[in-house]
Order: C-alpha cells, then sequence, then structure tokens
C-alpha cells in the first residue's frame, strides 16, 4: 500500500460552515461549489481547486421563503450551473461570475394544486447529436431550418428595432462598496408570469426577426445583450428534477420544459441513468431518502419515444419564437401606454390637455366669478366668432402657462408621443404581429397533420389566436391612423393659440394672418384636448369584433375554398368592365364604435397562447412509458430481521457504459456499519438486460473493514466514513482506525479487478436491495460467499479531517482527477489531486500552506 500517495492542492479554511454536495465539482474544469448559510439565507461559492474564491452569491427566494438549496447538476459543457431550491424552482447559473442566466419553475400538479413536494436530485445528461432528420446533407447551412417553414420566412425578414432594457440599476453598495471579491444578490427578474412559464430554449431574438435588446450596463453605458448561445455539448441536453413524489420533471437544453413523469407516487428517484444513444432513463425508486435499502432492485424504466425525432425541437424552437415576439408586443405596448398615460415616475402626454383646461377654468372661477366656467365654450367661441372674454384673454396674455417656454414643453410632450405611438405601431407592433401570425399559421398545420396527434394541438386555441392575431394587426393600424391625424390637429391647435396669444398683445393694424386650419382646431377641441380617442387604445372592454363589422366578405374557412372563392369574384370582376373602372365614390366602414383595447386584447393573446405552446411542450411526458424490470415497487418491501434500515449507512452507485449497446453495468457500494461485524459490500450487474427484463445475475464481493498492514497478519479494523465511485476503476473511501478520534486517511479501491461471486436471480427472494442483502448475509453465514479485507492501493491522510463525518464530491474525468473531502463541521476541507505525488506537493507546499477562505 502506497502511503502520502496524493498531492494535496489545497486546505480551504471556511469562514462560516458549509454544505459539499456529491456532484459540486465542475467535470470539465478545476472548480467546486459550496454551498453556505448566512442570515436564513442559502449562498453560492465557487473555489478554484488552488484555493481561491471565484465569487460569491446570495441564492434568490421569495421573501416569505426558507427553501435551501438541494441539488446541483453542471451542464454537459460545465458553463452553466443548475440549482434546485427546496419545492418548485431551479435557477441556472453562469460559471463565470455567478449571474442567474434563467430559472425554471415547476408548474404545480394539476391533480392536487395545492401539495408541493420537495425536490431530491438534479441530473442534466448530455443529448444524443445524431437525431435522424434527412438522408439530404445540410449543404445550404440552414442551421436545421426546414425550407418554406415559419422560421424560414422569418430568417429572411428585416430585423425588428430593439428595445432599451435596464439590465442592472445601480445601488449605494455598487457605488462606494469595496470592488473586489464579487459578492452579492442575485438581481430579481420583471419578466409577467406569462412569459416566465411559457416553454422556451434559450432567448434568440435573432430566431424571431428580432434586434437584441439593448441593455444599459453599470456604468450607465449601452451594451447589446449577450448571446446565450447553446454549445455543441448541451445542444438536445437534458436536464432531469426529481421529487418526492416519484415525479421527474425534464428541460429540453435545461430550458424547454418537456413536463412531469409521473413513476411511483410517494417515491423518491434515486441514481437516474440515460442511456446515451436513445431517450431512455433508468432508476430506482425508494420509499424514502434515508431508507437507502428499500429501493427496487430491478430499475425502473420511462422511455421518451417522441426525443427520438426532431419533431419536438423543432416545436421547441417555434415556441421560444413566439415567446419573444409576444414578449416584445407586450413591452411595446407597455410602452406606449405609459407614454400616453404616464407612470409614477412619467408624465404622460395625456395628462397635458386636461391640466391645461383645468387651470384655465380655475382662473376663470376664481378670479372672473363664472360659477359654471367651460373652457371649450370659451375657446370655441374664440375660434369661431373671435369672441374672447375678459377671463380668456386675460389668460392667454399673462399666464405663466401661455408662455412661449410651456408652449415648447407642451408641444414637445404630445409630439414625440404621438410620433412614438405612429411610429412603434406601425414599424413594431404590426410586423411582429404578422410573424407572430406566421407562426401560428404553422402551427395550424401542424394540428391538421395525422402524425402530430401525439402532441394533443387544441384546434379551439389555434383558431383563437389567428383571430385576435388578425384584430390586433387590424387595430394597432387603427392606432397609427389615429395618432397621425391627432397629431396634425394638435399642431394647428398650438398654431391657433400662438396666433391668439400674438394678436393679444398686438394692435389690430399688425394683426398675422393665421396659419391653422378652424376644423382641424375645432376637431381637437372636441375629441383631443380633453377627452382623446386614443384612450380608447388603452381602455374599455377587449375587442369582439369580426371581419363582417368591417365591412369585409365573411368566408366559410370550413370547406377549404376560400381561395377558390377570392379567384371566382376576380374572374366576375375581370369581365365586368364597370368593375374595375375608378370608383369614385367608396363607402367606407365606420369603425369608431369598435372597442379598441389593444393592451387587454395582447394580454388576453399572450395567455392564450402560452396556453398552447404549455400543452404542446408537454406532449413528451404524456407519451412516457414507464414499465419495471420485474414490477417491483418500494412498497413490497417487507422488515428484514436480518439487515436493519439503521445499519446501512450508504449505497453508492455507478453505471459503467460499454461500447455495446446493451452492455452497460451497475455497480453498487453498500456500507453495512453494524456493531458486530462492519461490512463493505460490492456488486455488480448487467443493468440494460436488468431493465429488459431478462434473467438478471448479481456479482458481489464482501469485505470486512479492515485494511492489511505491511507485515503478514497485520491487520486494523477501520469505519468508512464515506465513500464515492470515482471513474470506471476505482473507488474513493475514506476511512479512521475503529475507536479512535482520527486522523482521516483518503485511499483508492480497484473495484474493477476484484474477484466478485456470482449469484443467479434465484437467490433474490424480494424486489428490493435489502433483500438482495439479506440474501448476501445468509450465503455468507452459510459460508457460500468468501470474506476479505479491503484491499486499498494508494492513501493520504488528511489533514483537515480528524472525527466525525464528512463530506465527499469527485471528478474522475481524465486531466482533472481530484477529490474535495469536507470535515463534519463544514468549516474545512481538503482538495486532493489524484495524479500528483508527494514530491509535486513538496514544490508548492508554502504556496498551499498560505491559502485561505
Amino acid at each position: 500500500m502506497e502511503q502520502d500517495a496524493f498531492a494535496s492542492l489545497a486546505v480551504l479554511q471556511l469562514s462560516s460552515p458549509c454544505r459539499l454536495l456529491p456532484p459540486a465539482c465542475c467535470p470539465d474544469k478545476d472548480l467546486v461549489v459550496l454551498v453556505s448559510r448566512l442570515g436564513g439565507r442559502d449562498r453560492l461559492t465557487l473555489w478554484k481547486m488552488q484555493g481561491t474564491k471565484k465569487w460569491d452569491i446570495e441564492v434568490e427566494c421569495d421573501e416569505s421563503s426558507i427553501e435551501s438549496v438541494s441539488a446541483l447538476a453542471w451542464s454537459p459543457c460545465g458553463q452553466t450551473i443548475a440549482v434546485s431550491h427546496g419545492f418548485s424552482r431551479v435557477t441556472l447559473h453562469s460559471v463565470q461570475d455567478g449571474r442567474i442566466e434563467r430559472s425554471l419553475t415547476i408548474p404545480a400538479s394539476s391533480h392536487n394544486p395545492e401539495t408541493q413536494h420537495q425536490i431530491t436530485g438534479a441530473w442534466w445528461f448530455p443529448g444524443c447529436r445524431d437525431l435522424s432528420r434527412s438522408t439530404i446533407p445540410d449543404i445550404f447551412k440552414r442551421n436545421e431550418i426546414n425550407t418554406g417553414s415559419a422560421l424560414s420566412i422569418l430568417k429572411v425578414l428585416p430585423l425588428l428595432d430593439p428595445l432599451r432594457e435596464e439590465d442592472h440599476k445601480l445601488t449605494a453598495t455598487d457605488l462606494f462598496a469595496f470592488q473586489g471579491t464579487q459578492t452579492g444578490a442575485a438581481l430579481k427578474s420583471s419578466i409577467p408570469e406569462v412569459i416566465g412559464e411559457w416553454p422556451s430554449l434559450l432567448p434568440d431574438p435573432s430566431v424571431a426577426s428580432l434586434c437584441p435588446p439593448i441593455l444599459i450596463d453599470e456604468q450607465g453605458k449601452t451594451a447589446k445583450e449577450a448571446q446565450n448561445d447553446v454549445s455543441a455539448e448541451d445542444e438536445n441536453s437534458l436536464l432531469v428534477i426529481g421529487d418526492d413524489n416519484g415525479t421527474l420533471h425534464c428541460f429540453l437544453d435545461g430550458s424547454y420544459y418537456l413536463g412531469p413523469i409521473s413513476t411511483l407516487t410517494s417515491t423518491v428517484p434515486t441514481a437516474v441513468f440515460k442511456d446515451p444513444k436513445r431517450p431512455l432513463f433508468l432508476l430506482h425508486p425508494r420509499a424514502s431518502a434515508s431508507d437507502f435499502l428499500s429501493a427496487t432492485f430491478a430499475p425502473l424504466s420511462v422511455d421518451l419515444p417522441l426525443l427520438a425525432s426532431h419533431r419536438i425541437r423543432d416545436f421547441a424552437r417555434l415556441s421560444s419564437a413566439a415567446r419573444e415576439l409576444m414578449w416584445y408586443v407586450m413591452r411595446i405596448i407597455e410602452d406606449l401606454r405609459e407614454v400616453w398615460f404616464g407612470s409614477g415616475s412619467l408624465t404622460g402626454a395625456r395628462e397635458a390637455g386636461p391640466k391645461w383646461i383645468q387651470l384655465l377654468e380655475t382662473r376663470l372661477r376664481d378670479q372672473f366669478g363664472q360659477k359654471e366656467p367651460s373652457a371649450i365654450l370659451e375657446l370655441t367661441g374664440l375660434l369661431v366668432a373671435g369672441l374672447c372674454s375678459e377671463g380668456l384673454s386675460d389668460f392667454l396674455s399673462s399666464s405663466e402657462q401661455m408662455s412661449e417656454r410651456a408652449l415648447q414643453k407642451w408641444e414637445s410632450t404630445v409630439t414625440d408621443a404621438l410620433i412614438k405611438l405612429r411610429e412603434f405601431s406601425t414599424l413594431r407592433l404590426v410586423p411582429a404581429l404578422q410573424r407572430l401570425h406566421i407562426i401560428f399559421e404553422e402551427v395550424r398545420g401542424w394540428s391538421l397533420i395525422p402524425q402530430f396527434a401525439l402532441f394533443g394541438f387544441n384546434t379551439d386555441d389555434i383558431a383563437h389566436c389567428l383571430s385576435s392575431l388578425k384584430q390586433g394587426i387590424f387595430i394597432a393600424n387603427l392606432l397609427a391612423f389615429q395618432a397621425r391625424g391627432e397629431l396634425r390637429s394638435f399642431k394647428h391647435f398650438l398654431s391657433f393659440l400662438r396666433y391668439e396669444i400674438t394678436l393679444a398683445g398686438n394692435s389690430p393694424e399688425t394683426r398675422p394672418p393665421p396659419e391653422h386650419d378652424i376644423l382641424e382646431v375645432n376637431h381637437y377641441l372636441m375629441s383631443g384636448l380633453k377627452t382623446s380617442q386614443i384612450d380608447r387604445w388603452f381602455t374599455g372592454s377587449a375587442p369582439q369584433f369580426d371581419p363582417g363589422d368591417l365591412g369585409l366578405p365573411q368566408h366559410n374557412t370550413d370547406t377549404n375554398k376560400v381561395l377558390e372563392e377570392a379567384l371566382e369574384q376576380a374572374h366576375t370582376a375581370l369581365q365586368d368592365p364597370s368593375q374595375t373602372s375608378w370608383q369614385p365614390k367608396v363607402s367606407t366602414a365606420d369603425v369608431s364604435h369598435l372597442d379598441k383595447n389593444l393592451w387587454v386584447l395582447v394580454h388576453d393573446l399572450a395567455v392564450r397562447c402560452q396556453r398552447v405552446f404549455a400543452h404542446v411542450s408537454k406532449a413528451t411526458a404524456r407519451s412516457a412509458i414507464v414499465s419495471g424490470g420485474g414490477g417491483a415497487t418500494p412498497f413490497q418491501v417487507e422488515a428484514s430481521d436480518t439487515v436493519s434500515s439503521g445499519a446501512c449507512q450508504f449505497v453508492r452507485e455507478r453505471v459503467v457504459r460499454r461500447n455495446e449497446p446493451g452492455n452497460h453495468l451497475q455497480h453498487l457500494a453498500i456500507y453495512l456499519a453494524s456493531e458486530m461485524r462492519p461490512l463493505f459490500c460490492l456488486t455488480r450487474t448487467p443493468y440494460a438486460k436488468c431493465a429488459a427484463g431478462v434473467p438478471l445475475h448479481i456479482d458481489v464481493t464482501v469485505m470486512e473493514c479492515s485494511i492489511a498492514g505491511h507485515e503478514p497478519g497485520d491487520v486494523t479494523d477501520v469505519h468508512l466514513c464515506n465513500a464515492e465511485f470515482f471513474d470506471d476503476e476505482i473507488l474513493v473511501i475514506v476511512y479512521k482506525v475503529r475507536g479512535t478520534d482520527g486522523p482521516m486517511f483518503a485511499a483508492t479501491v480497484h473495484y474493477s479487478t476484484l474477484e466478485y461471486q456470482t449469484q443467479s436471480e434465484g437467490y433474490v427472494n424480494g424486489p428490493a436491495r435489502k433483500d438482495m442483502i439479506a440474501n448476501v448475509l445468509q450465503r455468507l453465514n452459510e459460508g457460500h460467499l468468501s470474506l476479505k479485507g479491503i484491499p486499498i492501493k494508494r492513501r493520504r491522510q488528511l489533514s483537515a479531517c480528524r472525527d466525525g463525518s464528512v463530506s465527499l464530491a469527485v471528478n474522475g474525468r481524465v486531466g482533472r482527477r481530484v477529490v474535495c473531502v469536507l470535515d463534519g463541521d463544514g468549516t474545512t476541507m481538503d482538495i486532493l489531486d489524484m495524479e500528483g505525488d508527494e514530491d509535486m506537493e513538496a514544490e508548492d507546499e508554502s504556496e498551499m500552506d498560505s491559502t485561505g477562505a
């Protein structure tokens, strides 16, 4: 046995107690994540293996929540950390600075929405990159976009103008705090609930024909939004979240929700394994998180047939583009509503006219004795007949509101608002709704194809969305038309005011010629100054009109003869020359009575569109095939006198993948801490064959907790503190001599080369691991199994851990190969380089000793 075999990279002295979760080590970088709790909230800290802190952030949670971090998972590319919080939230953090890239919410169960289930595990599996799409190679580099599809049409359209977004608000801490190690709380998102719950891949505005938003950074400068491009390793990857009700929640690319998959109710899914070649999961449900041996011995298989093709991803891209467009439309509507009506920090252009009227009527009432003054009547008399009362004349000549500076401010406020209403409606709102209509036309086409019946499209909701989009496009064009007309009338009204102000200060001989149109000024007095027609686009009930109310011909879309009717009508018109001649009198439909609340229409449309895509996204879960190899459930496990639930201290699992399909091996490491005879049991089972229901055999080796010394017959009894599979050949254990207070040692066992003894299926008389262990112990007592010591190859004494329990996290990837051991107090952690030696450590000893928290 080789002593002091591993080099010590660092010994971290932590300022507060921390937790080390098993998947804490980054798979392809020398990084490790620790979880601490400060002030009732969890914090994430990313450390380099050499002992320096990279960042430290506070985990975002609700004000009334006491949830804590329950599981971690690294993305296949190692650039993102998935963090599960208590019950229903998962946040994805960037490995660069810890910021939240996106937040995932697990919807409540439709059967029992009041009940919340604790998240117990998280796994992130790489995807299959060889999904069959077409036999023709993609020689034109279309990025998997089908020619003629909605996304291909959006790709050739011009990008819509971006919107300004405030990415970060400066606080006193940002201005005056020490700018050293990045420490802070995660920023909360202002995305509305309907957009937050919309199933979507990583945001990509270019797919929806949008320019990236313009962000305002910490220095107040504008910067384009950083693109969240999916790396090759993360494409088609699956983030799987398990809860204590036996439910798996899957997210495509770690973002697009695929729905809940129910395995066995009231169980905890453990050690989820995904077949690398197809969408098949294998797992072992157990009755509770603490009863390790209650897990089923034969795995439960979950097959997701819809993920075997590219259709789910194609629809996910459609859903993502629709979400980007709808969020763009909602922000435009909010922006237009704010510029017109104002907000808490912004005065709306709509308030300028009524405020001016109120000031005029107040002067007429207070200073000139008019009991019920009417400013509109006074201005109309002045416009039509030139009659100017004493009060109005005094207001025009001496009021502060009639100064040139005040008029210019009024003019700029209203003019900018009306121009924004006109330009945004024409150049942003209408094109965005038209692009969304293109997407829903394709969704409607998907719903009519029999091969997509498993998706469960709701044709009524799709038809309603298409109708609402047509209404929105028409109303948005009407808004631009109304804003253009009101802007023209407002300019004439201000010209009228300036003319009367000039006239009140000059003699009749020097009267300037009027430049305003009396009809335009009167129109603004009646429907713009005190009450504006534009208000109806943001107030009132939702639009309910149909094409017939607009004077358009009605077509029976159910007969699929719309094109034939249009061609027949055109042919008839060409046969009659009078119908194609110039029509001097064209009647237009009166649309003034129609409801035009575009704000309500857009929000109702967002809810219904989200419902369409959210229902279809769960088709993967609805079509899942769940089956067990032996029909075993943890509830069939009866209490065994041979093995008690408290005797098993831990169970570690690993599936070794083989090149041959269906030839994977599952390894178990089980520690039975009996006072009479502690045992360490390793098993090996053909995994895929077991899942398929093939009669299985179990390879077992049982070891007593002792190690051999240097001299023959020198045996030392040990107590195992923890263990973890390092790779496909090595098992890492942490132990101490039994009956002592330390020191502790980290050691390696080559489990792949051990001598196993085979048991056939007939020797396992129950469905759970507890029954398998009971049979192993029975055969051991009968002398059918041999008992040996733990064959340790290499070991090293830990400098930080002395006594008590320890937490263990490993990274056995080639080129990384490190082990992190955190003591029971959570304040000291040893980091070992499993490929280093004592000589390498001696060279860097002085540097390592100076490293601290």
